[in-house]
């Protein structure tokens, strides 16, 4: 995979129509600048040509967050408000339990157990297609990314012969795994452009580049930054929301590879690093962080302001809601992040950084979803 090639193989991600040579048209931005800002009494304005920042904002949706159409919806909503005042660029990981089930193929397959792993991999498919048909997009839309869901089915079904055996290598696992934000990716951002956001899903094997420990893959920064900046930062510009898969990246000649499992926050750390992202908001099912699981304890409380250290011992000593790589990343570029609940708009969620902030750019979503839902 040359980086020669990343722009156009995220173009071809994104397309969702049958017609694959032809490109959505971008949206029209400002001649001088090619941004916008925030005006910080409310509202948009063309970015002074001299100088200017418009607020970068990335969002990680968990697979709970994702798991069917109306929580897909749901999250959109929570997107809308926030893209009208600021660039947004969204990760997400599969549906819940998806990566499980693909994980569960591949064994399958090294069990010789053929049909059983054809039958789970055809029921995947036909579970993203339900997803896409409760979404009720208009006709044209449901076309294109049924047609696209269609095209990566067939890439699913390659790789689960009906008879040949198939070695169940870690670089197969990896291969079988990726599908899952794939089909996700697709539907997200379908369900944003049902929303009125100007959306496409890009593929993060594009441009996160990693070593070749398969299952485990460790990303090169510097270059996934420099490959990512030139997929991601032109999309922003047009006032497009590139919804970018978790988890996955890709070694230098195009493997796939995974970061391993529960790395999606990692993924969503690795993306705002790319663009420079003022926040990073990880939406999960939980209210924040808490000082112990509050499944297990009663005396749990939650943490509302923490430092990068704080936060980053909590997790290293194995609290749940964050990948202990997130934060060391975040505080790199003295980038706030929050952990809120998808389900819990209106709560505001742990904040992770440096100075104190009373709220988040995403604390808008909730009266937007309201007013969206009119």
């Amino acid at each position: 995979m040359s980086s020669d090639n990343i722009p156009s193989a995220a173009v071809a991600e994104g397309d969702l129509s049958p017609q694959s040579d032809s490109a959505a048209p971008m949206p029209v931005v400002d001649p001088l600048s090619g941004r916008q800002s925030v005006d910080p009494l409310g509202g948009r304005q063309s970015v002074d040509p001299l100088g200017g920042h418009e607020a970068i904002v990335a969002f990680k949706f968990g697979g709970s967050s994702l798991l069917g159409a109306e929580r897909m919806l749901h999250a959109a909503a929570l997107v809308k408000p926030v893209a009208r005042d600021s660039h947004v660029v969204v990760v997400v990981s599969a549906m819940k339990g998806v990566t499980d089930r693909l994980l569960a193929i591949t064994q399958f397959l090294a069990e010789r157990k053929n049909q059983r792993a054809r039958v789970d991999a055809e029921a995947l498919l036909h579970l993203h297609h339900d997803v896409l048909r409760d979404l009720a997009l208009d006709d044209e839309t449901h076309d294109r990314v049924s047609y696209a869901l269609d095209s990566l089915g067939r890439d699913l079904l390659h790789e689960v012969p009906v008879h040949d055996h198939v070695a169940a290598t870690p670089e197969l696992f990896d291969r079988l795994a990726s599908f899952g934000e794939r089909f996700s990716a697709r539907l997200f951002a379908a369900a944003l452009e049902r929303s009125g956001i100007s959306a496409v899903p890009v593929a993060s094997s594009e441009f996160v580049l990693t070593c070749d420990t398969f299952r485990d893959a460790k990303p090169h920064l510097e270059q996934t930054k420099r490959r990512g900046h030139d997929v991601l930062v032109p999309l922003l510009d047009a006032g497009v929301v590139p919804v970018v898969t978790g988890f996955i990246g890709a070694t230098p000649d195009g493997r796939i590879t995974t970061l391993g499992r529960n790395s999606s926050d990692f993924s969503g750390a690795i993306i705002a690093h790319v663009v420079d992202a003022d926040e990073l908001v990880i939406w999960t099912d939980v209210d924040g962080i808490y000082t112990a699981n509050p499944n297990e304890s009663a005396q749990a409380k939650l943490l509302h302001d923490l430092s990068y250290d704080e936060a980053h011992a909590l997790a290293a000593g194995g609290a749940k809601v964050l990948h202990p790589h997130v934060l060391p990343l975040a505080a790199e570029t003295k980038m706030t992040v929050w952990v809120r609940n998808t389900f819990k708009p209106h709560a505001r969620g742990t904040r992770i950084g440096l100075t104190q902030q009373s709220r988040s750019l995403s604390q808008q979503a909730p009266q937007a979803r309201e007013e969206g839902a009119a």
